[in-house]
């Protein structure tokens, strides 16, 4: 069953009335010129930056950017309010529903045995939700990050039966990729070495999701890791100002990624061990 009561949150209604003034005729002019199609970019970037305090176990960064979070579905609800398309309260509704109708389990008297009985459930209720869309390709965000899209599309397809028969398979497409990728860079064809790019990184995405890996996750550690020691190599090289890093010869920045790269793994280990 829902909860009957539900405790009050004064906060969410005050920020909702905050909304409410900033947009109003006597408001913030910058607030009363946003649109949904000018605050796109913001909603992105609060997600992210979310992910990254997440990331880094920081549970006071995250309270305040799930605030930030927060306050772009505030802002857009209320700019639908005003165009008398939906409210908060609609939102609100709509993904309650969504919640309720897809955990029969739970509010209804539906019987599951474990994970993979509750996932696909979740994907049959959302398929006969979504009985408008034709293929297993409609429904891929077109704003989310290209690794992203392919992994959702790699998905979407293994669900409709096209798989790969064994991960050898998949080994053999993406060193065939990545040999025609070398061919197109040798024979200066930059428009199809491109293009046999775009197969290499999607064959990588298959090869995560069939090793159970978020290809965008595992790229944003990396990012991270690259990040950190690089910084670490900065900081090295700044103890002798003489000689800047842009004059570094290939064995002398080697060297310095190695040794930036030793320091740095000390240092998360010792972070670890506290």
């Amino acid at each position: 069953m829902e909860q009957s009561s539900l405790p009050k949150y004064p906060n969410l209604e005050r920020l909702i009335g905050i909304l409410e003034t900033l947009r109003g005729e006597n408001g913030c002019a910058w607030d009363r010129e946003q649109t949904h199609y000018s605050l796109k970019k913001n909603m992105i970037e609060e997600a992210y930056e979310a992910v990254d305090a997440i990331e880094d176990n920081d549970m006071k960064h995250l309270e305040e950017e799930l605030g930030d979070v927060l306050l772009q579905v505030v802002l857009h609800s209320q700019i639908a309010k005003e165009e008398k398309a939906f409210d908060i309260d609609d939102v609100a509704k709509g993904i309650s529903d969504k919640l309720v109708h897809r955990h029969p389990h739970v509010f209804g008297s539906a019987k599951v045995s474990g994970t993979a009985d509750i996932l696909a459930n979740w994907d049959k209720l959302k398929a006969e939700e979504k009985k408008h869309r034709k293929s297993a390709m409609d429904g891929i965000s077109k704003a989310q990050s290209a690794l992203m899209s392919a992994q959702k599309i790699s998905k979407n397809a293994v669900k409709k039966g096209f798989e790969w028969p064994n991960e050898d398979s998949l080994w053999e497409c993406f060193e065939s990729e990545t040999r025609e990728f070398k061919e197109a860079i040798a024979k200066g064809d930059k428009e199809n070495a491109e293009e046999e790019l775009g197969d290499i990184l999607f064959a990588a995405v298959n090869l995560a999701r069939w090793n159970k890996i978020d290809a965008e996750q595992a790229l944003l550690k990396a990012n991270r890791k690259f990040m950190a020691r690089f910084r670490k190599m900065e900081e090295i090289a700044a103890k002798n100002p003489a000689k800047p890093m842009e004059n570094y010869t290939f064995e002398e920045y080697d060297a310095l990624w190695k040794q930036a790269k030793k320091e740095v793994k000390k240092s998360a280990q010792s972070s670890s061990s506290r």
